[in-house]
C-alpha cells in the first residue's frame, strides 16, 4: 500500500501567512501540520511509502523539511514530487495531482490520498483496515455538528452497510451534517477508473468529484471518521485547530 498526500495549492484564503509558506508546513499547536498528518499515516502496518506532491514554488521548502524529518516510523519511505506548477498558471488541481504521481512512480498498488491540510487525532489505521476489508474504493465521512459550512463539503448518504447511496461535491443547498473528509482508499483494481476520469477531461480540481463520478460505476463504501477532524482551509479554522490540538496533545501527555 502507498499514500499520496495532496499538497499542490497555494492556500490564497490564509494570505498573508501562505504567501511565502506552504500550508501544511504551518506550525499547528506547534507541530508542523504536514508531522501531524504522517503521524497518522505511518503506524499502518502494511504502508510502504508516502508520496507528497507539491508545487514548484515550495518544493524547495519540503525537501530542506524532509531532509531534517525524523518519522516516528522508519519503516515508510517518504519523498517529495514535484508537480512544476507555478502560482496564477498552469494549477493542475488535487485530482490532477494524483494522476501525476501515479504516472511518475509508476504506482500499481493500493493507495490512500489525503489532502495535507487534513488533520485527524486519531491513528489512520482503522481507515486502512476497513478499506482492505471492502476491498472497493473508501472515503471518509464526518458528522458535523454545526452544518453552516457544510456546503463547502460534499454531500454523502450511506446505507447500513456502509455503501454510498448518494455523493454530491459542494452542493449548492446543504442536504445535512455528513460531509465527506479528503481521505480516500483506492484499491489496485480502481486505478484504471482513476485514469479514465483523466481521460474523459472531467473536473481535476476538488478530489470529491472523482467520488461524485466513481460511486456511480463501483462499490464504494464511507468510514466515519473517530476523534476530531479539522480542515484547515481559513484562518479561522487555523485558529481552531490550534485550540483543539493544544488540547488534545495535553490529553496525550
Amino acid at each position: 500500500m502507498k499514500a499520496i498526500v495532496l499538497a499542490g495549492g497555494y492556500a490564497k484564503r490564509l494570505y498573508p501567512i501562505t504567501q511565502n509558506q506552504a500550508k501544511s508546513l504551518l506550525p499547528v499547536a506547534g507541530r508542523l501540520m504536514i508531522e501531524r498528518l504522517l503521524d497518522c499515516l505511518t503506524p499502518i502496518p502494511d504502508l510502504a511509502s508516502i508520496h507528497i506532491v507539491t508545487n514548484d514554488k515550495f518544493h524547495p521548502d519540503f525537501c530542506k523539511w524532509l531532509d531534517a524529518y525524523r518519522p516516528a516510523n522508519g519503516h515508510v519511505e517518504i519523498s517529495i514530487t514535484n508537480n512544476g506548477s507555478r502560482e496564477g498558471s498552469c494549477e493542475i488541481g488535487a485530482i490532477g495531482n494524483l494522476h501525476l504521481v501515479l504516472d511518475q512512480e509508476m504506482i500499481d498498488d493500493d493507495i490512500i490520498v489525503v489532502a495535507s491540510d487534513n488533520l485527524f487525532s486519531q491513528s489512520l489505521e482503522g481507515f486502512a483496515g476497513f478499506a482492505r476489508s471492502k476491498n472497493s474504493p473508501v472515503v471518509a465521512c464526518y458528522t458535523m455538528e454545526d452544518t453552516q459550512h457544510a456546503g463547502q463539503y460534499g454531500y454523502i448518504e450511506v446505507d447500513n452497510e456502509g455503501r454510498v447511496t448518494f455523493f454530491e461535491e459542494k452542493p449548492a443547498e446543504v442536504r445535512g451534517p455528513t460531509i465527506g473528509v479528503a481521505l480516500y482508499y483506492y484499491p489496485k483494481s480502481s486505478l484504471p477508473l482513476i485514469r479514465k476520469y483523466i481521460d474523459d477531461r472531467h473536473n481535476s480540481e476538488e478530489p470529491g468529484r472523482l467520488v461524485e463520478w466513481m460511486y456511480k460505476r463501483t462499490p464504494f463504501f464511507a468510514w466515519p471518521v473517530p476523534g476530531i477532524w479539522c480542515d484547515i482551509g481559513s484562518k479561522q479554522k487555523l485558529e481552531d485547530a490550534n485550540r483543539l490540538f493544544a488540547r488534545v496533545d495535553k490529553a496525550a501527555v
